[in-house]
């Protein structure tokens, strides 16, 4: 064994860049859950997911233009703006609605459960068979969901108006639809690049989302910080959100870029906490952790292999 004291000190060496953004990744996204909440407590549900997707269209649109990516957008705009409904308009509206009577705490760490049901779909849809551990990440988070779902699903309409079964099963439905917007993209995508992806699916989410963004749009004036939130959700969660997730697919990969979905519930939680005065129940601490584990390892996060050599 070498003696310490023979080996000169060196500074610590700084973190890669990659780290700096994954984290900013999930402290961005972790907050769409608090932002979402005060824009549907005064726009509603449905004019808070129009307007996140209309303001990130707006966003993006110049700088794919910038990148010279239009020709790819008129080549692909069909199936690219049905992912844009598949994966922003129905998952964006959903969680909209849940934030009407559940915590943003509570609705990011059910949020956690998308590769669970991205590996599900994949499974029914694409043949794409989980195995081994995979498989048995898959049942144990399913059961830290329904551990978490059941404690909270009540049918009865609370002191906010909303019932809170409804709403956790809203977040599951958008937990689905981004599984299912995952296989559409593998299947019928492979190869677009990712800017035509991130810029047409908000474009085809507003086109879907507008007549009920008029239709729903409320009659008194919403305040000056709803209005910030709306914008906060458009440009920073959405448009700076996916150029930045983009850019950590570039750096290490779509799957250990998809690992940020890890590291969301803890910004959501404690945004719930210290912004907005939410309590974190004991039952949430439990199942919380049982949620993430199953995803790491449905996801093969946890106990994949490298290919050997």
């Amino acid at each position: 064994m070498t003696s310490s004291a023979s080996v000169p000190s060196s500074p610590a060496a700084p973190a890669p860049a990659w780290v700096t953004e994954f984290v900013l990744l999930a402290a961005i996204w972790g907050s769409s859950f608090l932002f979402m909440r005060m824009g549907a407590k005064e726009f509603g549900a449905l004019p808070t997911a129009g307007m996140r997707v209309g303001i990130a269209a707006v966003f993006l649109l110049p700088l794919l233009w910038y990148q010279g990516g239009m020709a790819a957008l008129r080549q692909h705009w069909k199936l690219v703006f049905a992912v844009g409904v598949i994966n922003s308009a129905i998952p964006f509206a959903c969680l909209s609605f849940a934030l009407l009577s559940i915590s943003t705490g509570l609705s990011s760490i059910i949020n956690a459960t998308v590769p669970l049901f991205g590996a599900l779909v994949a499974w029914i849809w694409l043949k794409d068979r989980p195995q081994g551990l995979r498989v048995v990440g898959l049942l144990v988070g399913f059961f830290g969901v329904a551990l978490l779902a059941w404690s909270k699903s009540s049918f009865t309409p609370g002191t906010g108006g909303g019932a809170t079964g409804w709403a956790v099963l809203a977040c599951l439905a958008a937990c689905f639809f981004y599984g299912v917007a995952a296989s559409f993209t593998r299947r019928y995508l492979a190869g677009v690049p990712s800017m035509v992806l991130a810029t047409g699916s908000q474009i085809g989410a507003t086109l879907a989302l507008l007549p009920f963004t008029l239709w729903y749009w409320p009659d008194q004036a919403a305040s000056g910080s709803a209005w910030l939130a709306l914008l906060a959700l458009g440009v920073l969660c959405t448009g700076v959100a996916y150029v930045i997730f983009f850019r950590l697919i570039d750096k290490r990969g779509p799957a250990k870029a998809l690992t940020v979905t890890y590291a969301i519930p803890v910004f959501g939680v404690a945004y719930g906490v210290l912004l907005l005065g939410e309590t974190v129940t004991a039952w949430m601490l439990v199942c919380g952790p049982i949620i993430l584990l199953g995803t790491a390892l449905s996801s093969g996060f946890i106990g994949s292999r490298p290919p050997s050599r």
